[in-house]
């Protein structure tokens, strides 16, 4: 109780009550209800959530300053327009520190996510308002100790540095949001891309998803019709987010009911507690689990055979796996149903406790034993048939794995038929898409196989290869062992001589595989990098995003930067600017940017190819992050120019002194 009055009190502290003849003192304790409110934010979003946690702590050190002004009573005494000025300004700061905080800790993930590099604009901002209101003050005329004025200046420092500081965008997340966005093949692959962003964003448990969904809606509402696109990829990702974590998409919307919705309208009259949380619809054979809480059996099961450890509902580890029936909850709905004449749902007589029919089971174990049989039609048949199977849904990639399939099919890549490698890397592809399955894969030894199948094997093999190192390497440590086992310059081959498809999947792969800083090096030296300008110059390949987000990678590493910024490259870069699509033209930006920071001369090159006018221009018209990126280099160029009139100044003062 004592917490929602702190919050309540934080959140009214926009309206200041100086009428009564206080207003310095109203304006103090104001400032210090923002700072304690602030600190009662919880949920940070991932994304933002160490810039989050750092600005609330630099709040909290402005405590003893507000607490000496308000003690020492001076302010009092000095009425002039200056302090209330000051005291007014740094008001104004800590609230918009607040506004940006609260969205930050309720606002939607997906959205954050989407705009992370927007979101740091407006923390630069706040950063910039602290401290100019803190540089403001009358310290001095206000008598603030020695030891608070050293613990602001402390603050100020931490504030600068924050501010300077380059941009921490998690390259990762942001590619995978690009591809998931932006991919027009729907390929399996992407079913691992959605499970690791869901992991990242951490939106795959039940309680995360209605949040989500409800900061999404609040979203949709505040900002009305405005970049409608973003709001409907926002509501797609999340529709897939709910179909990962086995939860149907329950979102009615306005217009005529369809018969699911009045399906659920009806369960609106059924007691609460009677229904799953999973699936809201009542339960047939409740269970309990390790938290307590109940699930109907079939939906509980199926979200632990899709490898949750945690309860849906609270969020919790559960301590163990089993599950108890309810059978008192059980018995009170059967009463509830006879008393209303309710007919409860059939159970399919064919589906065992945890879902899966027992068909399917014996089909599948029967498929991993005819992998080791002597006759080879029967084993590639097996081997098809599994290959199918994992393509379909998650549940098939899961048993396949608990039946024991995967080690057999990577002693199988080894076989020295082509069409059995082919059917084999294609099957285990498919079934890394599974977050456990990847260990399981590598940890039998199918890595080195399937680089080997990547350097000889049929084109479809091949492409498949590149595409399952790509799944794999999600994992750091599989990034780490595809590096070490040699597989990179195959996939740099791959990307310079194969078909479409097969150069998509090697530079899906070699993005990932170059998060890795050792893996850059590999990826430099098994010349990545004429490879990549290839895939530029061949504009009808649909590459130039894909090709510029891995020189994005590469130009924060001193070799690719040293063989990248040649003036050819330099002279593509701003062609592009000048003439790509509006994502062509933030990849090409976020590029040129990278490299000038670390190298000036980069900067002079692409303003002596007409880089200048097309910044200005997109700073007006480009899209969000194309003005902050083409305002970023702007900036870069004034600081440059600024620097080099000191020298020459210098330089001039020094020699006429010598004279």
């Amino acid at each position: 109780m004592e917490r929602q009055r702190v919050v309540e009190r934080g959140e009214k502290a926009g309206v200041s009550s100086s009428s009564n003849g206080g207003g310095e003192v109203d304006v103090v304790v104001e400032m210090m209800d923002v700072i304690e409110a602030v600190g009662l934010y919880v949920g940070y979003r991932r994304t933002q959530r160490k810039e989050c946690l750092n600005l609330a702590r630099r709040l909290k050190l402005l405590l003893p300053l507000l607490e000496e002004i308000k003690e020492i009573g001076n302010y009092k005494l000095v009425s002039s327009e200056g302090l209330k000025t000051s005291l007014d300004n740094l008001k104004k700061a800590l609230l918009g520190a607040k506004k940006l905080l609260k969205k930050c800790s309720c606002g939607s993930k997906i959205y954050l996510a989407m705009e992370s590099e927007a979101v740091m604009s407006s923390f630069h901002a706040v950063y910039e308002k602290l401290n100019q209101a803190l540089d403001d003050l009358p310290y001095d005329e206000l008598g603030i100790s020695v030891e608070v004025k050293e613990q602001v200046e402390l603050t100020r420092m931490q504030l600068k540095r924050a501010k300077k500081r380059s941009d921490t965008q998690d390259i990762e997340l942001a590619m995978d949001l690009m591809v998931v966005f932006s991919k027009k093949d729907d390929r399996n692959a992407d079913s691992a891309i959605l499970e690791r962003l869901a992991i990242k964003l951490e939106l795959h448990a039940i309680p995360d998803l209605k949040a989500e969904e409800i900061a999404v809606r609040k979203l949709v509402k505040e900002r009305g019709v405005q970049n409608a696109e973003s709001m409907q990829q926002i509501n797609d990702l999340l529709g897939k987010f709910k179909q990962i974590a086995g939860v149907d998409e329950t979102i009615v919307l306005d217009g005529p009911f369809s018969s699911k919705s009045l399906q659920r309208c009806r369960s609106l009259l059924i007691p609460h507690e009677f229904l799953c949380p999973i699936t809201l619809e009542i339960m047939v054979d409740p269970v309990i689990v390790a938290t307590g809480q109940t699930y109907e059996r079939e939906s509980i099961q199926k979200w632990l055979n899709s490898n949750h450890r945690t309860c849906p509902k609270t969020g919790q580890t559960l301590g163990h796996l089993s599950l108890a029936s309810n059978f008192a909850l059980r018995n009170l709905i059967q009463e509830w149903c006879e008393k209303n004449n309710y007919e409860l749902p059939k159970k399919d007589a064919c589906l065992g406790s945890d879902g899966v029919s027992a068909e399917l089971k014996e089909e599948i174990s029967s498929l991993v034993q005819n992998l080791s049989s002597c006759e080879f039609e029967v084993r590639r048949e097996a081997i098809k048939k599994i290959r199918m199977l994992a393509k379909e849904n998650p549940d098939n990639r899961i048993l396949i794995a608990n039946y024991g399939g995967i080690p057999p099919l990577v002693q199988l890549l080894s076989y020295q038929d082509p069409n059995i490698q082919e059917h084999t890397v294609t099957a285990l592809l498919n079934l890394s898409i599974d977050e456990t399955n990847k260990k399981l894969v590598a940890r039998e030894g199918a890595i080195p196989a399937i680089v080997k199948i990547l350097q000889h094997g049929t084109n479809e093999a091949r492409e498949n290869s590149a595409a399952a190192l790509f799944s794999l390497s999600m994992l750091d440590e599989n990034k780490v062992l595809i590096g070490a086992s040699n597989g990179i310059r195959p996939l740099v081959h791959l990307l310079q001589n194969g078909t479409i498809r097969g150069k998509k999947d090697a530079a899906t792969a070699l993005f990932n595989l170059s998060l890795n800083q050792t893996n850059k090096s590999r990826a430099i030296k098994a010349g990545i990098i004429p490879a990549l300008l290839h895939l530029l110059e061949e504009k009808n390949l649909g590459m130039i995003d894909e090709a510029l987000s891995i020189f994005l990678l590469l130009a924060s590493h001193p070799e690719g930067r040293n063989e990248i910024g040649k003036l050819s490259f330099i002279k593509t870069l701003v062609e592009i600017i000048r003439n790509g699509t509006p994502k062509n033209k933030e990849c090409a930006l976020s590029v040129l940017l990278q490299l000038g920071l670390h190298n000036s001369s980069i900067i002079l090159a692409a303003l002596q190819y007409g880089v200048y006018e097309h910044l200005v221009e997109l700073t007006k018209s480009g899209t969000n992050r194309a003005q902050r990126k083409a305002n970023s280099i702007l900036q870069h160029m004034k600081d440059g120019y600024m620097q080099a009139r000191r020298r020459l100044l210098l330089k001039r003062s020094y020699q006429a002194n010598g004279s």
